[in-house]
Protein backbone atom coordinates (compact mmCIF):
# COMPACT_ATOMS: atom_id res chain seq x y z
CA UNK A 1 0.00 0.00 0.00
CA UNK A 2 1.62 3.34 -0.89
CA UNK A 3 0.29 6.14 0.76
CA UNK A 4 0.96 9.87 -0.86
CA UNK A 5 0.88 13.32 0.89
CA UNK A 6 0.72 16.19 -1.95
CA UNK A 7 0.51 19.76 -1.24
CA UNK A 8 1.72 23.15 -2.27
CA UNK A 9 4.81 22.97 -0.29
CA UNK A 10 5.37 20.92 3.18
CA UNK A 11 7.92 22.22 5.01
CA UNK A 12 7.61 24.10 8.48
CA UNK A 13 4.70 22.55 10.55
CA UNK A 14 4.18 19.49 7.70
CA UNK A 15 8.14 18.43 8.50
CA UNK A 16 7.63 16.82 11.91
CA UNK A 17 4.12 15.37 10.58
CA UNK A 18 5.77 13.82 7.57
CA UNK A 19 8.07 12.32 9.48
CA UNK A 20 5.99 10.76 12.09
CA UNK A 21 3.38 9.17 9.68
CA UNK A 22 6.47 7.74 7.46
CA UNK A 23 7.45 5.53 10.59
CA UNK A 24 3.68 5.41 11.57
CA UNK A 25 2.24 3.87 8.40
CA UNK A 26 5.55 1.78 8.02
CA UNK A 27 4.88 -0.29 11.02
CA UNK A 28 1.41 -1.10 9.49
CA UNK A 29 2.62 -2.52 6.06
CA UNK A 30 2.34 1.05 4.41
CA UNK A 31 4.95 3.31 2.63
CA UNK A 32 4.32 7.56 2.83
CA UNK A 33 5.69 9.14 -0.08
CA UNK A 34 5.49 13.02 0.06
CA UNK A 35 5.17 15.53 -3.23
CA UNK A 36 5.30 19.54 -3.05
CA UNK A 37 4.86 21.53 -5.86
CA UNK A 38 6.54 25.03 -5.60
CA UNK A 39 9.94 25.93 -3.53
CA UNK A 40 9.26 29.53 -3.86
CA UNK A 41 6.35 31.87 -3.43
CA UNK A 42 5.12 30.40 -0.15
CA UNK A 43 4.97 32.31 3.19
CA UNK A 44 6.96 29.79 4.24
CA UNK A 45 9.49 29.79 1.55
CA UNK A 46 12.12 31.39 4.13
CA UNK A 47 12.93 27.55 4.61
CA UNK A 48 14.33 26.18 1.65
CA UNK A 49 13.49 22.70 0.34
CA UNK A 50 16.66 19.90 0.25
CA UNK A 51 16.02 16.92 -1.16
CA UNK A 52 17.51 14.48 1.73
CA UNK A 53 14.94 11.83 1.51
CA UNK A 54 13.85 9.66 -1.66
CA UNK A 55 10.30 9.62 -0.29
CA UNK A 56 9.95 13.51 -0.34
CA UNK A 57 10.29 15.55 -2.94
CA UNK A 58 9.90 18.88 -4.78
CA UNK A 59 8.56 19.33 -8.08
CA UNK A 60 9.50 23.00 -8.96
CA UNK A 61 12.07 23.68 -6.42
CA UNK A 62 13.20 27.37 -7.57
CA UNK A 63 10.19 28.16 -8.63
CA UNK A 64 6.91 29.44 -7.34
CA UNK A 65 3.07 28.92 -9.29
CA UNK A 66 3.70 32.35 -10.94
CA UNK A 67 6.58 31.15 -12.98
CA UNK A 68 5.09 28.34 -14.98
CA UNK A 69 1.59 27.95 -16.27
CA UNK A 70 -1.04 25.49 -15.17
CA UNK A 71 -0.01 23.00 -18.24
CA UNK A 72 3.72 22.92 -17.04
CA UNK A 73 2.29 22.01 -13.30
CA UNK A 74 0.16 19.14 -14.34
CA UNK A 75 2.39 17.45 -16.97
CA UNK A 76 5.17 17.40 -13.93
CA UNK A 77 2.54 16.06 -11.07
CA UNK A 78 0.96 13.91 -13.21
CA UNK A 79 4.33 12.45 -14.62
CA UNK A 80 5.42 12.36 -10.28
CA UNK A 81 2.08 10.45 -9.52
CA UNK A 82 2.64 7.96 -12.64
CA UNK A 83 6.05 7.25 -10.78
CA UNK A 84 5.03 6.63 -7.75
CA UNK A 85 1.30 5.21 -8.37
CA UNK A 86 0.07 5.69 -4.60
CA UNK A 87 -3.35 3.96 -3.65
CA UNK A 88 -4.53 6.94 -1.73
CA UNK A 89 -3.73 10.45 -2.73
CA UNK A 90 -3.87 12.74 0.53
CA UNK A 91 -3.81 16.34 -0.75
CA UNK A 92 -5.25 20.03 -0.39
CA UNK A 93 -8.36 21.55 -1.21
CA UNK A 94 -9.70 21.32 -4.85
CA UNK A 95 -9.17 25.05 -4.78
CA UNK A 96 -5.32 24.29 -5.28
CA UNK A 97 -3.61 22.97 -7.81
CA UNK A 98 -2.67 20.39 -5.21
CA UNK A 99 -5.65 19.02 -4.78
CA UNK A 100 -7.53 20.08 -8.25
CA UNK A 101 -5.03 17.79 -9.96
CA UNK A 102 -3.97 14.97 -7.60
CA UNK A 103 -7.89 14.24 -7.68
CA UNK A 104 -8.08 14.65 -11.34
CA UNK A 105 -5.29 11.73 -11.46
CA UNK A 106 -6.93 9.48 -8.80
CA UNK A 107 -10.61 9.64 -10.97
CA UNK A 108 -8.60 8.58 -14.27
CA UNK A 109 -6.25 6.15 -12.44
CA UNK A 110 -9.36 4.34 -10.14
CA UNK A 111 -7.78 5.48 -7.04
CA UNK A 112 -8.54 7.33 -3.52
CA UNK A 113 -8.40 10.65 -2.79
CA UNK A 114 -8.62 12.19 0.72
CA UNK A 115 -8.64 15.91 0.85
CA UNK A 116 -7.61 17.88 3.71
CA UNK A 117 -8.97 21.82 4.58
CA UNK A 118 -9.18 23.99 7.87
CA UNK A 119 -11.05 27.07 6.14
CA UNK A 120 -15.07 27.20 6.98
CA UNK A 121 -17.10 27.36 4.36
CA UNK A 122 -19.29 30.17 5.88
CA UNK A 123 -15.63 32.24 6.08
CA UNK A 124 -14.90 31.80 2.81
CA UNK A 125 -16.59 34.60 0.36
CA UNK A 126 -17.76 32.40 -2.88
CA UNK A 127 -20.09 33.67 -5.34
CA UNK A 128 -23.39 31.02 -5.98
CA UNK A 129 -22.05 29.85 -9.22
CA UNK A 130 -18.45 29.25 -7.90
CA UNK A 131 -19.36 28.04 -4.40
CA UNK A 132 -21.65 25.37 -6.54
CA UNK A 133 -18.64 24.38 -8.46
CA UNK A 134 -17.18 23.44 -6.26
CA UNK A 135 -19.44 21.76 -4.53
CA UNK A 136 -19.64 19.48 -7.20
CA UNK A 137 -15.87 18.48 -7.65
CA UNK A 138 -15.56 17.85 -4.11
CA UNK A 139 -18.42 15.53 -3.19
CA UNK A 140 -16.52 13.41 -5.66
CA UNK A 141 -13.44 12.78 -3.29
CA UNK A 142 -13.62 9.78 -1.02
CA UNK A 143 -12.16 10.89 2.65
CA UNK A 144 -12.14 14.85 3.90
CA UNK A 145 -9.71 15.42 6.58
CA UNK A 146 -10.76 18.28 8.95
CA UNK A 147 -8.52 19.84 12.24
CA UNK A 148 -11.72 18.44 14.49
CA UNK A 149 -15.33 17.16 14.09
CA UNK A 150 -16.50 21.03 15.19
CA UNK A 151 -16.21 21.74 12.27
CA UNK A 152 -18.97 19.15 10.81
CA UNK A 153 -21.66 21.46 11.44
CA UNK A 154 -20.63 23.62 8.45
CA UNK A 155 -18.90 20.36 5.95
CA UNK A 156 -21.88 18.35 6.04
CA UNK A 157 -24.09 20.34 5.08
CA UNK A 158 -22.46 20.45 1.52
CA UNK A 159 -20.71 17.10 1.69
CA UNK A 160 -22.68 13.83 3.18
CA UNK A 161 -20.79 11.60 5.65
CA UNK A 162 -23.15 8.95 4.04
CA UNK A 163 -21.32 9.66 0.73
CA UNK A 164 -17.74 10.70 2.25
CA UNK A 165 -15.14 9.61 5.54
CA UNK A 166 -14.55 12.15 7.49
CA UNK A 167 -11.32 12.23 9.19
CA UNK A 168 -10.26 14.78 11.91
CA UNK A 169 -6.83 15.85 13.49
CA UNK A 170 -4.26 16.45 10.70
CA UNK A 171 -3.42 20.41 12.13
CA UNK A 172 -1.43 19.06 14.85
CA UNK A 173 2.03 19.91 16.38
CA UNK A 174 4.78 17.65 17.87
CA UNK A 175 3.77 18.27 21.45
CA UNK A 176 6.69 16.74 22.93
CA UNK A 177 8.93 19.61 21.00
CA UNK A 178 7.19 22.14 23.51
CA UNK A 179 7.01 20.62 26.62
CA UNK A 180 10.99 20.83 27.39
CA UNK A 181 11.08 18.29 29.61
CA UNK A 182 10.56 20.56 32.83
CA UNK A 183 7.86 21.70 35.39
CA UNK A 184 6.46 24.78 33.57
CA UNK A 185 6.31 27.46 35.92
CA UNK A 186 3.56 30.60 35.53
CA UNK A 187 5.57 33.73 37.81
CA UNK A 188 7.04 34.92 34.58
CA UNK A 189 5.36 38.14 34.12
CA UNK A 190 5.38 37.70 30.44
CA UNK A 191 2.68 37.33 27.76
CA UNK A 192 3.90 36.84 24.06
CA UNK A 193 2.52 36.55 20.69
CA UNK A 194 3.98 35.06 17.62
CA UNK A 195 3.01 35.88 14.27
CA UNK A 196 3.63 37.35 10.94
CA UNK A 197 3.54 41.29 11.17
CA UNK A 198 0.86 41.78 8.19
CA UNK A 199 -2.33 43.29 8.61
CA UNK A 200 -4.23 40.28 9.22
CA UNK A 201 -2.63 39.53 12.62
CA UNK A 202 -4.23 42.94 13.97
CA UNK A 203 -0.96 43.70 15.96
CA UNK A 204 -2.25 47.50 16.55
CA UNK A 205 -4.54 46.75 18.39
CA UNK A 206 -2.80 44.45 20.51
CA UNK A 207 -0.64 47.17 21.37
CA UNK A 208 -3.85 49.58 21.96
CA UNK A 209 -4.63 47.00 24.54
CA UNK A 210 -1.60 46.74 26.18
CA UNK A 211 -1.86 50.57 26.80
CA UNK A 212 -4.43 49.79 28.95
CA UNK A 213 -2.66 47.19 30.76
CA UNK A 214 0.57 49.35 31.16
CA UNK A 215 -1.83 51.62 32.83
CA UNK A 216 -3.12 49.84 35.06
CA UNK A 217 -0.25 47.25 35.83
CA UNK A 218 3.69 47.31 36.41
CA UNK A 219 4.49 43.98 36.39
CA UNK A 220 3.81 42.55 33.30
CA UNK A 221 5.33 42.71 29.87
CA UNK A 222 4.80 41.63 26.45
CA UNK A 223 6.57 39.83 23.97
CA UNK A 224 6.17 39.85 20.03
CA UNK A 225 7.61 37.70 17.97
CA UNK A 226 7.69 37.59 14.17
CA UNK A 227 8.63 39.86 11.16
CA UNK A 228 7.09 41.31 8.93
CA UNK A 229 5.93 44.63 6.29
CA UNK A 230 4.77 45.87 9.46
CA UNK A 231 7.44 46.02 11.71
CA UNK A 232 8.86 49.12 11.64
CA UNK A 233 5.35 50.92 11.56
CA UNK A 234 3.97 48.95 14.66
CA UNK A 235 7.23 49.69 16.29
CA UNK A 236 7.08 53.49 15.71
CA UNK A 237 3.85 53.01 16.88
CA UNK A 238 4.61 51.28 19.97
CA UNK A 239 6.92 54.63 20.59
CA UNK A 240 4.30 56.55 20.07
CA UNK A 241 1.77 55.31 22.37
CA UNK A 242 5.01 55.43 24.83
CA UNK A 243 4.74 51.59 25.69
CA UNK A 244 7.63 50.71 27.95
CA UNK A 245 7.52 47.22 28.47
CA UNK A 246 6.61 45.93 24.78
CA UNK A 247 9.38 43.71 23.36
CA UNK A 248 9.58 43.33 19.48
CA UNK A 249 11.73 40.50 19.37
CA UNK A 250 12.16 39.75 15.58
CA UNK A 251 11.80 36.30 13.71
CA UNK A 252 13.04 33.79 16.07
CA UNK A 253 14.57 30.34 14.92
CA UNK A 254 11.53 27.48 14.68
CA UNK A 255 13.66 25.28 17.05
CA UNK A 256 13.97 28.50 19.31
CA UNK A 257 10.50 29.41 19.77
CA UNK A 258 9.60 26.65 22.33
CA UNK A 259 11.88 28.44 24.67
CA UNK A 260 10.34 31.38 24.47
CA UNK A 261 6.81 29.96 24.63
CA UNK A 262 7.98 27.91 27.58
CA UNK A 263 8.87 31.27 29.51
CA UNK A 264 5.86 32.78 29.36
CA UNK A 265 2.54 32.98 31.34
CA UNK A 266 0.19 33.24 28.45
CA UNK A 267 -0.45 33.27 24.80
CA UNK A 268 -2.38 35.95 23.02
CA UNK A 269 -3.59 36.64 19.43
CA UNK A 270 -5.79 39.37 18.33
CA UNK A 271 -5.99 37.76 14.39
CA UNK A 272 -8.63 38.88 11.87
CA UNK A 273 -8.90 35.38 10.27
CA UNK A 274 -6.99 32.28 11.02
CA UNK A 275 -8.43 29.10 9.02
CA UNK A 276 -6.46 27.66 12.11
CA UNK A 277 -3.95 28.81 13.82
CA UNK A 278 -1.42 25.88 14.15
CA UNK A 279 0.46 28.34 17.30
CA UNK A 280 -2.36 27.96 19.19
CA UNK A 281 -1.16 24.48 19.31
CA UNK A 282 2.40 25.22 19.87
CA UNK A 283 1.27 27.73 23.00
CA UNK A 284 -1.19 25.24 24.64
CA UNK A 285 1.49 22.19 24.19
CA UNK A 286 3.77 24.40 25.94
CA UNK A 287 1.60 25.15 28.76
CA UNK A 288 0.30 28.69 28.41
CA UNK A 289 -3.37 29.67 29.02
CA UNK A 290 -4.53 31.27 25.52
CA UNK A 291 -6.73 34.52 24.93
CA UNK A 292 -7.94 34.39 21.51
CA UNK A 293 -9.65 35.99 18.85
CA UNK A 294 -13.02 33.94 18.01
CA UNK A 295 -11.65 34.88 14.24
CA UNK A 296 -9.24 31.96 14.70
CA UNK A 297 -11.12 28.82 14.19
CA UNK A 298 -8.66 26.39 16.52
CA UNK A 299 -10.41 28.52 19.03
CA UNK A 300 -13.87 26.97 19.50
CA UNK A 301 -11.23 23.53 19.81
CA UNK A 302 -8.67 23.98 21.80
CA UNK A 303 -10.49 26.97 24.11
CA UNK A 304 -12.36 26.24 26.93
CA UNK A 305 -13.48 29.89 27.87
CA UNK A 306 -12.72 30.45 31.40
CA UNK A 307 -10.61 27.04 31.65
CA UNK A 308 -7.64 27.56 29.77
CA UNK A 309 -7.85 31.42 28.53
CA UNK A 310 -10.28 33.36 27.36
CA UNK A 311 -12.04 34.27 24.19
CA UNK A 312 -12.78 37.42 22.90
CA UNK A 313 -14.65 39.23 19.50
CA UNK A 314 -11.60 41.51 18.16
CA UNK A 315 -13.44 44.26 16.42
CA UNK A 316 -14.47 44.79 20.09
CA UNK A 317 -12.01 47.45 21.49
CA UNK A 318 -12.87 47.21 25.16
CA UNK A 319 -12.88 43.29 24.99
CA UNK A 320 -9.00 42.06 24.61
CA UNK A 321 -7.71 45.21 27.36
CA UNK A 322 -9.97 43.66 29.95
CA UNK A 323 -9.51 40.33 29.19
CA UNK A 324 -5.69 40.98 29.42
CA UNK A 325 -5.59 43.04 32.65
CA UNK A 326 -8.17 40.19 33.97
CA UNK A 327 -5.52 37.18 33.67
CA UNK A 328 -3.00 38.83 34.77
CA UNK A 329 -4.73 39.80 38.42
CA UNK A 330 -5.76 36.20 38.69
CA UNK A 331 -4.00 34.11 41.77
CA UNK A 332 -1.01 32.54 40.51
CA UNK A 333 -2.96 29.00 41.35
CA UNK A 334 -5.20 29.83 39.13
CA UNK A 335 -3.20 30.84 36.34
CA UNK A 336 -1.48 27.10 36.74
CA UNK A 337 -4.65 25.71 36.97
CA UNK A 338 -5.37 27.09 33.14
CA UNK A 339 -2.36 26.33 32.28
CA UNK A 340 -2.37 22.10 33.28
CA UNK A 341 -5.90 22.55 31.20
CA UNK A 342 -4.60 23.59 27.82
CA UNK A 343 -1.60 20.88 28.29
CA UNK A 344 -4.67 18.56 28.95
CA UNK A 345 -6.76 19.63 25.64
CA UNK A 346 -4.02 20.03 23.22
CA UNK A 347 -2.80 16.18 24.61
CA UNK A 348 -6.05 14.92 23.07
CA UNK A 349 -4.90 16.13 19.62
CA UNK A 350 -1.65 14.83 19.23
CA UNK A 351 0.08 13.23 16.49
CA UNK A 352 -0.96 9.27 16.94
CA UNK A 353 -4.54 10.97 16.60
CA UNK A 354 -3.96 12.23 13.87
CA UNK A 355 -1.81 8.67 12.46
CA UNK A 356 -4.26 6.25 13.92
CA UNK A 357 -7.08 8.88 11.82
CA UNK A 358 -5.40 8.11 8.67
CA UNK A 359 -4.80 4.85 9.28
CA UNK A 360 -8.28 3.69 10.10
CA UNK A 361 -9.47 5.96 7.56
CA UNK A 362 -7.36 3.95 4.90
CA UNK A 363 -8.54 0.76 6.17
CA UNK A 364 -12.12 1.96 5.53
CA UNK A 365 -11.70 1.85 1.60
CA UNK A 366 -12.73 -1.05 -0.09
CA UNK A 367 -10.20 -1.76 -2.78
CA UNK A 368 -12.79 -3.05 -4.86
CA UNK A 369 -14.83 0.26 -5.25
CA UNK A 370 -14.82 3.05 -7.52
CA UNK A 371 -16.73 6.33 -6.57
CA UNK A 372 -17.17 7.18 -10.53
CA UNK A 373 -18.10 11.07 -10.35
CA UNK A 374 -20.92 11.78 -12.70
CA UNK A 375 -21.03 13.28 -16.05
CA UNK A 376 -21.29 16.82 -15.16
CA UNK A 377 -18.61 16.56 -12.39
CA UNK A 378 -15.98 14.46 -14.58
CA UNK A 379 -16.39 17.60 -17.03
CA UNK A 380 -15.44 19.88 -14.55
CA UNK A 381 -12.95 18.29 -13.00
CA UNK A 382 -10.85 17.53 -16.79
CA UNK A 383 -11.03 21.39 -16.60
CA UNK A 384 -10.42 22.91 -13.08
CA UNK A 385 -6.45 22.91 -12.80
CA UNK A 386 -6.81 24.59 -9.36
CA UNK A 387 -4.79 27.85 -8.41
CA UNK A 388 -2.53 29.41 -5.75
CA UNK A 389 -3.37 32.65 -3.98
CA UNK A 390 -1.53 33.12 -0.21
CA UNK A 391 -3.89 36.52 -0.15
CA UNK A 392 -5.15 35.42 3.01
CA UNK A 393 -2.09 35.03 4.65
CA UNK A 394 -2.07 38.64 5.02
CA UNK A 395 -5.03 40.63 4.44
CA UNK A 396 -8.57 39.38 5.52
CA UNK A 397 -10.50 38.88 2.58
Amino acid sequence: MKVLIVHNDLRVYWRHRLFFLRDFLKLKGMDLYAVELFGKGSPYDFESFNKTESWWDCLFPDKSDADLNKHQIKDKLFAKLDEIDPDVIVGGSIAFYSGALSLRWAKQNKKKFIMFDDAKPSWVKRNFFVQGIKNLITNQIDGLWLPSDEYDAEYTKLYKKSKIKYLYGYDCVDNDLFKLNSEKQIDNKKIITVSRLVEKKNVKSLLDAWKHVEDNDDTYSLDIIGDGPLSAELQQYQKSLGLRRVNFLGAIANDEIPKYLFEADAFVSPSLYESWGLVVNEAMAAGLPVILSDKINAAFTLLKDGENGYLFDPYDQEALPRLLLLFIQLPDAVKMKMSLKSRELIGKMDFNYMGNELLRTINSFNAGTYKKPPLAARAVINLWYGRYTTIEWDKVV
